[in-house]
Order: C-alpha cells, then sequence, then structure tokens
C-alpha cells in the first residue's frame, strides 16, 4: 500500500513538472509544437522498447527514479527547447514504464493499476495551471523529481524489489488478435478523448471534467474487479455511448466518467495476454495513445456530431470483448 501511494504521488508530481515545463518554458519558442510533439512521441511510443528494457533489467523502481532523475535535468535546458523536450519525455515514459510494471508485478488486481494511474491528469492539470508561477523557480520543480528519484530509490533498496518474469515475447493462439484489439480500443480512446466529451455552453470549471477523468480511471479498477473486465467494459462503454446522444452538458462529464473507466482494464488484459513481457505490454498500449494524438496534431476537426463518436464508443466496445478473450477463457 506504501509502495502504491509512493507511486500515485510520484505520477501525479511527473506530470506536473512536465506541464510545467512546456507551458512555463516552452511554449514561449516559435516551434513550440514541433517540441510538444516529440515530447509525446518521446514520452508514449518510445514506452514500447523503454518497456521491453525495463523487463530486462529487472529494477523497476531505479528505472522509475531514473525517469524523474531525466526530468529534473530537463529544466537546466530551458535554454535549449529540442534537447530540454526530449529528455523529459524519455524521462516520462521511464518513469511510467518503469512504475506501471511495478504495480503490476505487485498484484494480479485491476484496483491498484487505476489508482496509479490516475493521478496524471491531476497532475497535468496543476502544472498547467501553475507554469508562469513557476517561472524563474525551475530550481524548485528539478529539486522535487529528485527528491521523488531518492523516494524511489529508497523504497527499491537498489534491489531486484521486483519479480519480472524471464523475458518472453511469446502469445497463445488467438492472443495476437486479442492484442491487436486492445491497441486500437486504446487508439479509439486517445482520439475521442480529443473531441468527444465537449461539455458545450455548460458552465464548467476545468477541475471537473479533470477529476471525473482521473476519478473514471481509479473507478474502473476497482469495479473490474468486482464486476469481472467484461462486464465492466459493457457497462461503461454502454452508458457512455447512450450518454453521448443526448444535449451535451453536465451529462457528458458522466460520460467522461464512464469513458475512462476502461483504461485499467485494457492494461491489465494486455498484461495478462504477455506475462514475460508486462512492461512491454504496458509500453505497446502507451504507444496507441501517441497514435490516437496524431489526428489532432495534424489538424484533421474534432467538430463532429455525438452519435458519431457514440458510434465509435460502440466499435470500441466491441473491439475491447474480443481484446478481454483471455478473461472469458480463465473464467
Amino acid at each position: 500500500m506504501r509502495k502504491l501511494t509512493l507511486l500515485s504521488a510520484a505520477h501525479l508530481c511527473v506530470d506536473l513538472s512536465c506541464a510545467a515545463l512546456f507551458f512555463g518554458w516552452l511554449d514561449k519558442s516559435a516551434d513550440w509544437w514541433l517540441y510538444m510533439v516529440l515530447y509525446n512521441g518521446c514520452a508514449f511510443a518510445l514506452q514500447l522498447p523503454l518497456g521491453l528494457v525495463a523487463d530486462r533489467v529487472d529494477r523497476n523502481l531505479p528505472f522509475a527514479a531514473a525517469g524523474c532523475a531525466l526530468v529534473a535535468v530537463s529544466f537546466l535546458l530551458t535554454a535549449s527547447p529540442l534537447p530540454a523536450a526530449v529528455i523529459c519525455g524519455l524521462g516520462n515514459g521511464m518513469f511510467h514504464v518503469g512504475g506501471g510494471l511495478e504495480v503490476l508485478n505487485d498484484s494480479d488486481k485491476a484496483a491498484p493499476l487505476g489508482v496509479f494511474v490516475s493521478p496524471g491528469a491531476m497532475g497535468l492539470y496543476v502544472g498547467t495551471i501553475l507554469a508562469s508561477r513557476f517561472v524563474g523557480f525551475g530550481w524548485a520543480l528539478s529539486l522535487l523529481m529528485l527528491l521523488v528519484a531518492l523516494g524511489l530509490l529508497l523504497a527499491g533498496k537498489w534491489g531486484p524489489v521486483t519479480h519480472n518474469s524471464p523475458i518472453s515475447l511469446d502469445l497463445a493462439k488467438g492472443d495476437m488478435l486479442s492484442l491487436l484489439c486492445l491497441f486500437l480500443v486504446v487508439v479509439l480512446r486517445s482520439w475521442l478523448g480529443s473531441g468527444a466529451f465537449s461539455t458545450g455552453d455548460a458552465q464548467v470549471p476545468g477541475l471537473i471534467p479533470v477529476l471525473c477523468l482521473a476519478l473514471g480511471k481509479a473507478a474502473g479498477g476497482f469495479l473490474g474487479d468486482r464486476l469481472g473486465l467484461r462486464r465492466t467494459a459493457v457497462l461503461s462503454l454502454g452508458l457512455t455511448s447512450v450518454l453521448l446522444f443526448l444535449p451535451q452538458g453536465y451529462l457528458t462529464l458522466a460520460a467522461l466518467f464512464l469513458f475512462n473507466m476502461t483504461m485499467p482494464l485494457t492494461l491489465m488484459e494486455a498484461a495478462r495476454l504477455l506475462p514475460g513481457a508486462k512492461g512491454g505490454a504496458f509500453g505497446l498500449l502507451t504507444c496507441a495513445l501517441f497514435v490516437g494524438m496524431v489526428p489532432r496534431f495534424i489538424g484533421v476537426t474534432r467538430e463532429l456530431p455525438g452519435p458519431f463518436w457514440a458510434g465509435l464508443v460502440l466499435l470500441s466496445l466491441g473491439l475491447l470483448l474480443v481484446g478481454l478473450r483471455k478473461e472469458k477463457t480463465l473464467g
């Protein structure tokens, strides 16, 4: 429990620092958009190879701590935006796969995974809101990241603190299809998350959607353990599709909460499909998040009607049920 609390708090601090770096320093550059794409590429797409490295290294907390140290270093490079963005992204990716792999190894339940992933949204929100206040005090965030890294090292005691399975990418018959479906589900989740949940004319404080997103991820893990992953998927995405047909406003916040419940479900199932490469499985789905961001990067319009988004949610549900085939077999 203490380790999960530490990792969850560290997740909030890492994402807060990364957001502050961009919106307090790097957004002043004319090439800010390029740096943002590079950062996201390193932070998300590179988690696949980083996850496989973490599987092999078998020092998950020191691996996560090294990522925090890289984020700390990025604040010393704000005069050189490109290396700052790349190093910050790499540090973010290393922390996530190291921390995520540690959580996966500590429990076969989805709830701890949901708790671990949920604070990131709050960190991004707070870091973005307070970014301008950190200008001139980058050393404070760098020091924060070094302290977080030290905490993770003390928790890991520099030893083989986890029990990573011997690395293997072997898949049982039919599991490749399930893994592909999970990948596509996350691609759709990333795309939908950038455009499907507008609250329209409702005057909703920015913190409320962030809380819905974060709490939805945590709730999905707990409900998945109680009802099963498949039943939770049907409940969350089925209700989401219904709510997206209704007028936008506060009901959309409920849809946002329900929609994000599937995040720990996909991560848990991917780890079950690749028990010999849980870090690689974690990184694969994070890479899918980056793929889902591409439409936004290239400027594809997001002004689409609710029924269109609802249809994509139902498509996502169908893919997820195929992806969760392992649970049906185990049950």
